[in-house]
């Protein structure tokens, strides 16, 4: 039913006392001169009291089945249900709250903006009563003041909801670029004559293809490795290295100059080398460049 789905997407049910409803309650038995009053919504089966005032012991109020609980009948009212004589009436005169000597009762749907009953603020007497018009609509006013607090209760948990959906996935994101940056090595080995050579990528300045080899240029030196370049750029960090062409992967702080398709890398020895920018590769380069 579309009415036990609005009412399940407040997450308002068999939840802790809230001081907001409180305090409506306690207003509503204040307006009504009773001595108690509760808001209560009303489930497949069974009557729940979310805030209560006057009632020294719940048990036997709390869980009422539905069929016999005089608030399932009051959320259904266009106007508030008043009761004069509980015990007199001859359709309520078998109410369970006859177990709490109730003589009087009165109470106001809770209707979402949607138009769904949830439930009632009610108030309740030991001793018959009427209450004049003013106490009516003040009631009915206190309603809709208990159904503003369910809306603003409901966004409030929405936006905690999203806001540790998005903590998490910043938390995972954050956390995969923490293992990209520090598991990504500062240097690699390359075996040269028989020996493995240490080269720090800090000291690389632009990588090319040459087939099945490729060539690590270096500030001091020249080494021609037999390997490709997506396995080279997989061991390079991202956040210094860069591919600018199919042949060609660069750092970054290396760049000297861009002049229309190609970047100007310094190199061994302090020569300048141009390199060729391919087109596919022109918006990942400018994506990594700080402009003025």
């Amino acid at each position: 039913m579309k009415r036990l789905e609005a009412l399940h997407n407040y997450q308002i049910l068999d939840t802790p006392p809230e001081k907001a409803f409180d305090d409506l309650t306690k207003l509503a038995a204040y307006i009504c001169g009773t001595p108690i009053s509760f808001v209560s919504f009303i489930t497949t089966d069974r009557q729940w009291l979310k805030a209560r005032t006057g009632i020294a012991d719940l048990q036997d109020l709390q869980g009422i089945p539905r069929e016999r609980a005089l608030c399932n009948y009051a959320m259904q009212m266009e106007d508030v249900l008043e009761i004069e004589d509980v015990v007199q009436d001859p359709f309520f005169g078998k109410s369970p709250f006859d177990m709490l000597d109730i003589r009087f009762y009165v109470g106001a749907p809770l209707i979402t903006p949607e138009g769904m009953p949830l439930g009632t603020l009610c108030a309740l007497d030991t001793v018959p009563r009427r209450l004049n018009q003013e106490q009516r609509e003040a009631l009915q006013l206190l309603a809709r003041e208990v159904v503003a607090h369910l809306e603003l209760r409901r966004v409030r948990l929405q936006l905690e909801e999203e806001k540790q959906k998005i903590e998490g996935v910043l938390q995972v994101a954050n956390n995969a670029a923490e293992s990209l940056f520090t598991n990504t090595p500062s240097e690699l080995f390359v075996k040269q004559e028989q020996k493995l050579v240490r080269i720090s990528t800090t000291c690389i300045t632009h990588i090319e293809a040459l087939g099945d080899y490729v060539n690590i240029y270096t500030l001091q030196e020249r080494f021609t490795v037999y390997s490709t370049m997506k396995e080279l750029e997989s061991k390079l960090a991202p956040r210094d290295f860069t591919r600018v062409h199919r042949k060609y992967i660069v750092r970054l702080e290396r760049i000297l100059a861009i002049e229309a398709d190609t970047v100007i890398v310094e190199t061994y020895k302090n020569a300048k080398q141009p390199i060729p920018i391919g087109n596919s590769y022109k918006a990942a380069l400018l994506g990594k460049l700080n402009f003025l």
